[in-house]
């Protein structure tokens, strides 16, 4: 067989449907240090980029067996980087209504420059409710976060309403003093 650097990359994506190791690896040395910089400029993150790399390439490996390719070659390596740092950017917005949304329950406000901060606020806000009891956490989950009424979380966790209600106040009761912990270390931090 032809040397695979010589293959275009339509050959190389049908001997890779056949686990083709060779041709895996020519398609990472083709593209991967473009990918790189592309990810790079839309993360301005080195280990993001790395990892948005990495996650792309397990996932064609992984997808290689189904590779139903419309375009390019190049066209859909790029989506693939695109498409992660877009998932990115919903998460990130996803955890700061998150820890919005947690310190509006307490009368709180979250420092608005200080993004850091917000990062490890949330974190420690998700370790504090994982730490409450598998139902409270679950059921202050779906009120607070997911914005689901009483009856809805009633009806979908087959308790009673009431029961809801009192979940909800056992959680606001433990979460209160460790929020409050953890905003005055998250504002001694900014103060540095």
């Amino acid at each position: 067989m032809a040397a695979y650097h010589t293959l275009s990359d339509n050959e190389l994506v049908a001997l890779l449907k056949d686990s083709g190791h060779a041709a895996f690896n020519e398609l990472y040395e083709r593209y991967s240090g473009l990918l790189y910089t592309y990810a790079f400029k839309l993360t301005g993150d080195e280990d993001k980029s790395r990892d948005f790399l990495q996650e792309l390439f397990i996932s064609l490996w992984d997808r290689r067996g189904q590779l139903a390719l419309r375009g390019s070659v190049a066209a859909y390596l790029y989506s693939g980087i695109r498409y992660q740092f877009l998932n990115e950017v919903q998460r990130a917005k996803t955890r700061t209504v998150y820890a919005t949304a947690f310190l509006e329950e307490f009368g709180q406000e979250l420092p608005a420059d200080d993004y850091i901060g917000e990062k490890e606020l949330v974190a420690l806000i998700e370790l504090y409710v994982r730490d409450l009891p598998p139902q409270m956490a679950r059921v202050f989950t779906l009120s607070r976060f997911q914005h689901r009424t009483n009856q809805e979380i009633a009806d979908e966790l087959d308790i009673s309403e009431k029961t809801v209600r009192n979940l909800l106040s056992g959680a606001l009761k433990d979460l209160k003093p460790k929020v409050g912990a953890a905003l005055l270390l998250a504002l001694l931090h900014i103060c540095k």
